[in-house]
């Protein structure tokens, strides 16, 4: 199988595969050609890569268009599975949408940046005045109920494997989970239940590389977000297990033949 990977630390469990920097795609575009996958290019690469040049590309096209931003994600969300997703509003930030979310939601609520990671960008808001000041920064509103929840789940995702799920724990006093931000890991006890909801998302949006964060509320699995390009901390010999993982979705997408799968990198 000839690889061609734009990220080398994405894919050092991948053995044979050929990097080239991402701002060097045009001098390599006769190897690319040849490549019978692209992988982890970034996002201003796709459009080229995937209509242009007609590769297929891992992730999928999916993958990156839906993981672009946290509102594209959570309209999918909302058509695919409403019931699995906290009371989210998304609104321009007006001062009328303000003084509707107002009444709409309960104290203390999360706001949260429309394009962010690693716990950045979240905010806990605790009244009228610290809503006002959010939306004085950010043009989108994007505020959600807080769930009475003291940890998340992370639930990674490859091809049709799930390859780790883990407890991220927050720390106390806190409010975002995120083991960038102190969240703790734990492995026991990982609701089935989460992990049905981590599969049914990746078959019906076509994602097939993510890391899930889904919280447990009443004895219900909601989601949050997915994350295209997720953290390792939580994943014990990360390089070699997702290389093997990415390497055996390959190879199934290849062994289903061309017609099998929709096409342009649309794999989930």
């Amino acid at each position: 199988m000839n690889i061609v990977s734009f990220d080398a630390f994405r894919t050092l469990g991948l053995p044979g595969v050929r990097y080239i920097k991402p701002e060097r795609m045009y001098e390599h575009l006769d190897e690319i050609q040849r490549a019978d996958w692209v992988l982890f290019p970034e996002y201003w690469q796709i459009h080229t890569l995937v209509y242009v040049l007609k590769k297929r590309i891992f992730p999928s096209l999916a993958s990156y268009h839906l993981g672009h931003d946290k509102v594209e994600q959570t309209r999918a969300f909302l058509a695919l599975c409403p019931e699995h997703v906290p009371p989210t509003q998304i609104r321009a930030s007006t001062p009328e949408n303000i003084a509707d979310i107002d009444r709409r939601f309960a104290y203390p609520m999360i706001a949260k940046r429309i394009k962010s990671s690693m716990g950045d960008g979240v905010s806990l808001i605790e009244n009228r005045a610290q809503l006002a000041r959010h939306a004085e920064a950010e043009p989108v509103l994007y505020v959600q109920e807080r769930l009475p929840i003291d940890r998340d789940l992370r639930i990674v995702l490859v091809g049709d494997e799930i390859l780790t799920a883990y407890w991220r724990v927050t720390p106390l006093g806190g409010y975002r989970s995120n083991v960038s931000q102190g969240g703790q890991v734990d492995y026991d006890a990982i609701p089935d239940e989460a992990i049905a909801l981590a599969r049914r998302l990746a078959r019906g949006l076509g994602v097939n590389h993510a890391g899930f964060d889904i919280a447990m509320a009443w004895g219900h699995p909601f989601v949050f977000e997915f994350n295209r390009l997720f953290g390792n901390q939580g994943i014990p010999d990360s390089a070699r297990r997702l290389g093997q993982a990415i390497l055996r979705t390959l190879q199934r997408e290849d062994d289903m033949g061309p017609g099998s799968r929709p096409p342009f990198g649309l794999t989930g």
